[in-house]
């Protein structure tokens, strides 16, 4: 992590709530499309599995981009596999719908609920990176004040001598 602490806004509540509500909303539409679905059981477990891979693919990929970002370092070999699982995720939903003997209106349904999840996914994701690198920065700030307050020296006091003091040879502390 960079040593220079950066300022940031945090993402309003508001678009928090929208964005979980959107991942939600994705999910669970796919999710009742795929209980309502006519199709075999062993096809709505793959299209389960392929939704539960691109959203951990997808989170993924802003993890990595995040953190190159922010100057961590993360694997060349890591960022790449974090896109090329996105990307099959992708096309493995769009093989599976081409191939599926669905309506032209079921397969946009499971796309576009497919979608909404990973956007809303990635989303969220920033977000509670957003407030966690908000609350790392508030820490480290109250933290840097303490260990300059406690490094910080006192103003040291200087005697004043008067005139009888003077001839007495002692000081008074002002």
């Amino acid at each position: 992590m960079n040593n220079e602490i950066q300022l940031q806004q945090a993402p309003t509540k508001a678009f928090r709530i929208s964005a979980i509500a959107a991942l939600c909303i994705g999910a669970f539409t796919y999710m009742v499309g795929l209980v309502n679905a006519d199709m075999a059981l062993n096809e709505k477990g793959y299209y389960l599995i392929v939704i539960l891979f691109g959203l951990f693919a997808s989170v993924s990929v802003q993890k990595s981009v995040r953190d190159k970002a922010e100057g961590i370092k993360t694997s060349k070999i890591y960022v790449l596999l974090a896109w090329i699982a996105t990307a099959s995720a992708i096309s493995l939903l769009c093989i599976g719908l081409y191939n599926a003997n669905l309506l032209l209106s079921e397969k946009g349904f499971f796309g576009i609920a497919f979608l909404l999840s990973l956007f809303a996914a990635i989303t969220v994701q920033k977000n509670v990176r957003d407030v966690q690198a908000i609350k790392d920065n508030e820490h480290l700030l109250a933290n840097e004040k303490v260990r300059q307050s406690k490094t910080a020296k006192p103003a040291r006091e200087k005697p004043i001598q008067t005139s009888t003091d003077k001839e007495q040879g002692a000081s008074v502390i002002q």
